[in-house]
Order: C-alpha cells, then structure tokens, then sequence
C-alpha cells in the first residue's frame, strides 16, 4: 500500500489502497547564505522548518517535488531533512536533487545595472549557488540512471520560443539557460514494475522585470518546453508511458500577469483535476499561495496527470485552524497533491 489516510479536510474523500499520492509544495526552505539551512535544519529550532515537516506529514504523498529547497553540492541539507521527515513519520527512500541553475554565475552583466555576480546576472536568480531549488523525494524508486536533467538547455534552442524582443545581448542569448531552476524527467518504478515519468520544473515569476517582459516571456516558454518535449520537437524523444507534470509554474490560468497560451495548451492536453479547498466564505477554490494584499492569492503550483492516468481524488493542503495556522507559518505556499490509480 503506497497511500496512508488522513482526513485533509471535509471535502476529500478517504484514498483507496490502489493509488498513489503525488504533491507538489514550496516550502520556503532557502536561506540567505549557503549552508544557512543546513545549520537550521540541525539545529532543531526553527519554527518553520517544524510546520513544513507537519505539513508534509499531514498529507503524506508518496512522491513529493519541493520547489524553493536550497541545494547543496554533497546533499547534505536534503539529507537532513530527509532525516527529519522520518522520525516524524514519513521516510521518503529515495532521492533526486541535481545542481540547480539558480545562482548559477555567467559572468555577464544580465540585468544591466553595470555590474557582474548579482542574484540577477545568474542563470537563475539567487544569492549563491543552489538558493531556492528543487528536490525530488520518494517512496518508490527512482530510476536515477534514466532520469534527464534539462536544465542546461538554452532558451535560444526552444522551437517557437518568445526569446526575440526579450532584449537580451548576443553574448547572453548565446549562454542563457531557459531554466530558471531546473526541467527534470524522472522515472519511477511502480510495484507492477512499469514506469511512471514526473515531468519537474520550477519557473521565474512572470514579473519584476521592465517592459521587454523578459521574466514573462521566459516563464512562458519554461512550461512550452513540455509541449515541444511530448511533440517530438526537442533533440531527445520522451519516456514511454504515462507521465505526470508538476511543480511550480508561477502562473495563474486567469488572475494576475504573465502570457497564458503555453499553460493553457499543457492543461488542455493533461488532466486538470482542479484540487481546491473550501475558503472562508464556504466556497470551493484552487488557488495554492498567498502572496498578501498586493496581489491575493493565485493558483500557482500544479500537478497535471497525462490523460491515461484515472484521478481519484484530489487537493490543495490549505486547513483551517491550529492546522491552517501551521500551514501558513510553513510557507505563503500550500501542498498541492493528486491521487491517481496505480495500474
């Protein structure tokens, strides 16, 4: 049995023994220097890192993406956490975190403020290398040797991408990654032996930047690259068989900025088990962050099945209560999970 019962709120129903659990979440995990997470995660005494750990315990996926998790080049602070997550209860075997591109020096001036090494020069914003990336963590076993890590793909190589009028100089359209952290295509063996591919990304937000809208243009074309992959358009064919594509794509499909064609033809071709919850008016909603008064909340974080999966239930972790307090206290993020049936 890949899935353990816990009643999430009123609207979800108990999840039968013959499926299996996949999330997404942001849990805010980054820090202001490397090794800072390492230090807090050891230290045992932060607060946040207590209601991450009791938000993820709470909906136990059996396959979970963290977006916004800082790396580290030995894995030590995904170790640690790992670590943590199993003496409260949810042992996650195996794990999968390359080098992220955030942080990751080009040694060009990017955002034209005349100087080098800023969080913004890098091929993906951060202030060191690893800040703010992602970690694939699973109960099932992950076929690390025919995982592909995309991420030093270039924009510039994207069929039909939106890089022209992105005002980007030849020398940094010539280096610049269309990851802003990471593309991953990762297998995992199911218990009938057959594969499951998760399709893993965390895209730039589609705003601060000025009116090329580069952050908009590459957001966009950060979740076109699984159109062009499953159209056969891309150097390498994809994985056989069912697939799964989740993570943070910073977009919501009618609130807020950004340019939606490419999200709206990936959840025309995917299943969109629209998971919601009930907010404070008793209405149902499937937004997953709250980003305050200035912009609200927004659907941000998805997890779309291929269309030869069978969905059998879904949600947004957003609870109310001493829960909802903990959950808010982890990240302005919420768990976003999916129930599908094991074949």
């Amino acid at each position: 049995m890949f899935c353990w019962l816990l009643p999430l709120c009123a609207a979800v129903l108990p999840v039968q023994a013959e499926t299996l659990r996949i999330a997404t979440y942001d849990p805010s995990l980054t820090r202001d220097g490397p090794g800072l997470l390492l230090r807090d995660l050891t230290a045992g005494k932060d607060r946040q890192i207590d209601a991450v750990v009791a938000v993820i315990v709470g909906v136990s996926p059996d396959i979970l993406l963290l977006t916004g998790f800082d790396w580290d080049l030995q894995g030590a602070a995904l170790r640690a956490f790992q670590a943590r997550l199993a003496a409260a209860g949810a042992d996650y075997d195996h794990l999968y975190a390359p080098r992220p591109n955030t942080g990751m020096a080009t040694g060009l001036d990017l955002d034209g403020d005349g100087r080098k090494g800023g969080p913004r020069d890098a091929q993906g914003y951060g202030l060191f290398s690893g800040a703010d990336g992602m970690a694939l963590l699973s109960r099932l076993p992950i076929r690390t040797g025919e995982a592909r890590d995309f991420s030093a793909f270039l924009w510039d190589d994207l069929p039909d991408s939106l890089i022209d009028g992105a005002d980007l100089t030849p020398e940094a359209r010539a280096l610049q990654r269309l990851s802003t952290t990471a593309h991953w295509d990762v297998p995992v063996t199911l218990p009938d032996g057959s594969a499951l591919s998760l399709r893993s990304f965390a895209a730039t937000p589609p705003v601060f930047d000025g009116p090329e809208d580069r952050n908009g243009r590459r957001n966009h074309d950060e979740t076109a690259f699984w159109l062009r992959y499953q159209e056969g358009r891309l150097p390498v064919a994809p994985h056989p068989g069912p697939f799964i594509v989740l993570g943070y794509i910073g977009l919501d499909p009618a609130k807020g900025e950004g340019r939606r064609p490419a999200l709206q033809q990936l959840m025309a071709r995917m299943t969109d088990p629209l998971p919601e919850w009930i907010d404070e008016s008793g209405d149902p909603s499937s937004d997953t962050a709250d980003y305050g008064d200035s912009v609200g909340r927004l659907r941000v974080d998805y997890v779309l099945p291929s269309s030869d999966l069978t969905v059998t239930g879904s949600g947004v972790y957003w609870p109310v209560g001493t829960e909802g307090e903990t959950a808010a206290r982890a990240s302005r993020h919420r768990l976003v999970w999916v129930d599908v049936a094991l074949p």
